[in-house]
């Protein structure tokens, strides 16, 4: 039975170290160049055609990051069999898959609340244009 469970801790640690090169790519890009991108989204523009082109740049950054996000998903569904080991000889590897799962996490929600927020703003503004729109045009015909 020791031996069996030793096989199945030795699978798992070779099993990670396939692995782990996808998390150290998802997790080096995310530190590099995805949350700087999503700081990016914090303080957008304050007219509509500026606001436009912010969410046609964000939405060209929104499919390369759900690429990366999707990547590290699927490697951590690889991984799901780590939840069940409680061996000390795995422990480190299980704290740092906990480590990228929590990071990832983090990113892909950041994301989701950076297309909402760029999306939300948008129509906003749009609508504000329109309503300023009516309201010129009444000006306009009221002085005439």
């Amino acid at each position: 039975m020791l031996l069996n469970k030793r096989i199945q801790e030795l699978e798992l640690v070779m099993e990670f170290e396939k692995v782990e090169e996808c998390f150290k790519e998802v997790s080096n890009w995310i530190e590099n160049v995805g949350r700087k991108r999503l700081k990016e989204t914090i303080n957008l523009d304050d007219s509509l055609e500026k606001l436009l082109q912010a969410q046609k740049q964000f939405k060209e950054f929104d499919l390369v990051a759900s690429d990366y996000c999707r990547r590290g998903q699927e490697a951590l569904k690889k991984m799901n069999r780590w939840e069940d080991s409680s061996s000390v000889d795995v422990h480190s590897y299980t704290v740092k898959l906990q480590a990228y799962k929590d990071q990832l996490e983090e990113f892909c929600t950041q994301l989701d609340e950076s297309r909402h927020r760029v999306g939300e703003t948008v129509r906003l503004y749009e609508f504000f244009d329109k309503v300023r729109q009516g309201v010129c045009c009444r000006e306009e015909s009221v002085k005439s």
